[in-house]
């Protein structure tokens, strides 16, 4: 697949997806506006690489699973080394609606990172208990962070602009929630501005995610904790020149 520096780079981070990962892929493929497409085959154990292949995709394997932020961060250095002036995530599974693409990106005029967000009055995604909690206390903690209103700061459907990819390249970190709440925080900490358009979420093509009260109540823990953390965390001034150096 040829690359062109400018283009808008579709990172798909797949672990054992072979079911899902072809049609996501063709899906992409088939938008009216043209995107490179890599899949990051995060150690999957089943064909995701062959399928994804197949589907038009380019593959870069990793030899063992490192989870969404380090498959991420694979992808966001692969996108900085090939010049791209925009990444985005979607995932593989179908629930992002490839559709919605071209609305994520083009909000990269307006800031430096664009979250496709699932609770801003479009479609009928819905969650409810101690994970809806959790959710909605992030994104108002965040909303103050950012300086700027946010609904949903744990979608992984987001597009980073060439200075976003720079610091997602330097600090993405692979731990819980570290690709969604850590890194948005470091990228503000680094003057990166933040907004944030509706989408509506699909069900998955294949497969049941993991429910449940106790699940969701650990979510809310492990999530306080994440942002915490986050929070905590010393911002280096300058990093964003280093990675351009």
């Amino acid at each position: 697949m040829g690359v062109e520096k400018g283009r808008c780079l579709v990172i798909v981070p797949a672990w054992n997806e072979e079911q899902n990962v072809g049609a996501t892929v063709a899906e992409i493929l088939a938008q009216e506006l043209l995107y490179d497409v890599l899949v990051v085959d995060d150690g999957s154990s089943d064909d995701t690489a062959a399928v994804a292949r197949q589907a038009g995709a380019a593959v870069l394997s990793l030899p063992f699973n490192l989870g969404v932020g380090g498959a991420m961060r694979a992808g966001f250095t692969y996108a900085q080394r090939h010049g791209y002036g925009a990444a985005i995530q979607v995932d593989a599974d179908g629930q992002h609606n490839p559709a919605d693409i071209a609305r994520v990106v083009a909000g990269l005029a307006e800031a430096d990172i664009n979250i496709g967000a699932r609770f801003a009055d479009t479609g009928d995604y819905e969650v409810r208990g101690p994970r809806k909690w959790a959710m909605v206390l992030l994104a108002r903690i965040l909303s103050r962070v950012a300086g700027t209103p946010l609904t949903d700061v744990t979608s992984g459907f987001r597009a980073a602009n060439a200075r976003a990819i720079d610091q997602y390249v330097r600090y993405y970190p692979a731990e819980y929630l570290g690709d969604t709440i850590d890194s948005l925080v470091a990228a503000i900490h680094e003057g990166l501005t933040v907004a944030q358009v509706p989408v509506a979420m699909r069900p998955r093509l294949h497969g049941r995610p993991s429910q449940g009260f106790v699940g969701s109540a650990i979510y809310l823990l492990r999530s306080m904790f994440a942002l915490t953390l986050a929070l905590m965390r010393r911002p280096r001034r300058g990093s964003l020149e280093e990675v351009r150096a």
